[in-house]
């Protein structure tokens, strides 16, 4: 590594801390906009479906470019409006909330469909117990809703997670940026991007692993109810 472990580690970290708080925002976004989408009202309706749909139909890529310096834009538009002093965004705040912004579109028709697969009959079943909104909610919904997005999540996040590399291209020093730096200070291309590769398989793979316990987890009973 020629001494440039640390940098690259350093790398590897800030990739894993935008992905991590990429899915908190698209998580988030995705429960607003599916509860929107589901809502009675129309205007809420249409505003979560136009959301959806547009970003679902334009590349990641050029929805990068155009959040990024669109934010630029905005909070240049309003410091010379207070003829304060240029504010440059930072690019990891932009990473999260381009990443965020993006992927909560997808996790919107994931949560959506969650929702509308558990059962009328199972909550008003709750209910007739004596379980509250909040008990209903914790013991039954939720567990249910989980057991169907998860699949849906999962997908979504590994996605999240290999998208961050396109952040690099914003000027953010991450796992690629750094690899891609180290390779052509040391003429060593290929070496240092099966290093970022081997990173990414190494994440991809915890990941995984996280995933099939929580599998698990939200498939209690669920064999034996179908033996």
């Amino acid at each position: 590594m020629q001494g440039y472990s640390l940098l690259i580690f350093q790398g590897a970290l800030i990739t894993i801390g935008l992905a991590i708080a990429s899915l908190v925002v698209a998580v988030l976004l995705g429960v607003v906009c599916a509860l929107g989408k589901l809502s009675h009202l129309k205007s809420l309706r249409l505003i979560c479906q136009i959301y959806t749909s547009v970003i679902r139909g334009v590349p990641d890529l050029v929805l990068m470019m155009l959040i990024f310096f669109g934010l630029q834009f905005a909070v240049n538009n309003i410091t010379d409006f207070f003829n304060a002093d240029i504010i440059e965004v930072n690019p990891f705040v932009a990473g999260i909330l381009t990443l965020g912004f993006i992927y909560g579109a997808y996790f919107t028709e994931t949560f959506r469909g969650a929702y509308q697969a558990v059962s009328k009959n199972t909550l008003n079943a709750a209910v007739a117990l004596g379980f509250n909104q909040m008990q209903v909610f914790r013991y039954v919904m939720f567990p249910l809703m989980m057991r169907f997005a998860l699949p849906g999540m999962a997908n979504n996040w590994l996605i999240i997670l290999k998208a961050t590399a396109l952040v690099s291209l914003l000027g953010l020093f991450d796992l690629v940026k750094a690899t891609k730096t180290v390779g052509e200070a040391t003429y060593q291309p290929l070496f240092f991007a099966l290093i970022a590769a081997a990173f990414y398989l190494l994440f991809t793979t915890i990941s995984i692993l996280v995933l099939n316990w929580l599998d698990r987890r939200y498939s209690v009973g669920l064999t034996k109810a179908k033996s």
